[in-house]
């Protein structure tokens, strides 16, 4: 464990040692309680020193993000078998080796590409007129057949078309 320590700044009155605050007014202050009126305040952080990542246990699938819904296995009540490859992705031991996540990792039984690189990667988001997300990803009239986006992808990316 280290510690690292010094004196920084009142955070409360910014180093005057006088605190005025909603009920102080007309040219008053009150004595800072946080510096005692020193106008310095004394900072503590311990932490263990990073030596390199560490390895887990029970991970089997690493995502490269989740865009807010509910992961796992098993059955849901619409009677759909998830499994651990339902939601892309790549293995555990893949991440922790340093390899990259490949085109086809991404979420897409469950989000659209507009939905899954906000999250990732926006430079990549696509710029599609075709994109109408009102309030949300999943109210967008193309959303319902979002493997017809994932094609649009892969094959011509992600920024507008040139008007002909």
């Amino acid at each position: 464990m280290k510690t690292i320590e010094f004196d920084e700044e009142c955070p409360s009155c910014k180093g005057t040692g006088l605190y005025v605050g909603f009920a102080e007014k007309d040219g008053f202050a009150v004595v800072c309680h946080t510096c005692e009126g020193t106008g310095s305040y004394p900072f503590e952080h311990e932490y263990t020193e990073f030596t390199c990542r560490k390895t887990t246990q029970g991970i089997k699938r690493v995502l490269e993000t989740n865009p807010g819904i509910t992961i796992g296995v098993g059955k849901t009540e619409e009677g759909e078998i998830l499994t651990i490859e339902s939601f892309g992705g790549i293995p555990y031991k893949e991440w922790a080796a340093g390899l990259p996540f490949p085109k086809g990792s991404e979420m897409r039984n469950y989000a659209c590409p507009a939905w899954w690189y906000q999250g990732t990667d926006y430079r990549q988001k696509p710029e599609w007129d075709e994109c109408q997300a009102v309030g949300s990803f999943s109210s967008c009239k193309c959303f319902k057949t979002k493997e017809k986006c994932w094609e649009r992808f892969d094959t011509k990316g992600p920024k507008k078309s040139k008007e002909k």
